[in-house]
């Protein structure tokens, strides 16, 4: 599997990250990581969603699960859950990707996004996330989410926001062939 960087975003109290070029048939899956992403805002989630005009507008139709490990810095509590309340069931807001991040200066997350043949005019686009986290009140939690863009045309732009306010990291597109 030959993986090629396409391009970095690297955002500083910025509201959204947008990849609105080179999203097209050259790939037939494309990976987001996500580096050292913190929110300005304590316990915002930090989300995703595709258009397909370049970026003009986003809100597409999406069904997807979600759910999350959990373990408390202080040992007192650990469990795996189903988040069904971030599950989009033919909904047109943004995914999320990871819940509760900590806006503290050792907080943050960082994971990766997989969105497969996006240049499809035939298919839906199938997605999945991984992403590790420090929320507030300390706690390390891995969120993991999948599903699928429920579109035949082609999307070439995604954009990435937190839930609330601002953010600072890095996110790099990489194209797989």
């Amino acid at each position: 599997m030959a993986m090629t960087l396409i391009t970095t975003n690297t955002s500083s109290g910025a509201a959204s990250s947008s990849f609105t070029s080179s999203i097209d048939s050259t790939y037939k899956l494309y990976i987001f990581k996500f580096i050292d992403v913190n929110p300005a805002t304590d316990g915002s989630s930090f989300l995703f969603d595709c258009s397909t005009d370049g970026g003009s507008n986003y809100g597409m139709t999406k069904t997807s699960s979600f759910f999350e490990t959990t373990h408390y810095e202080n040992n007192s509590d650990a469990y795996v859950s189903y988040a069904t309340g971030n599950d989009l069931a033919q909904g047109t807001g943004f995914q999320m990707l990871g819940s509760s991040i900590g806006n503290g200066a050792d907080e943050s997350c960082a994971g990766e996004l997989h969105l497969f043949n996006p240049s499809s005019t035939t298919y839906v686009k199938h997605f999945y996330s991984r992403i590790q986290l420090y929320s507030y009140p300390n706690i390390s939690r891995e969120c993991y989410g999948g599903g699928y863009v429920n579109s035949t045309s082609d999307v070439d732009a995604v954009q990435f926001k937190m839930s609330s306010g601002n953010f600072d990291g890095t996110i790099k597109m990489w194209g797989v062939k």
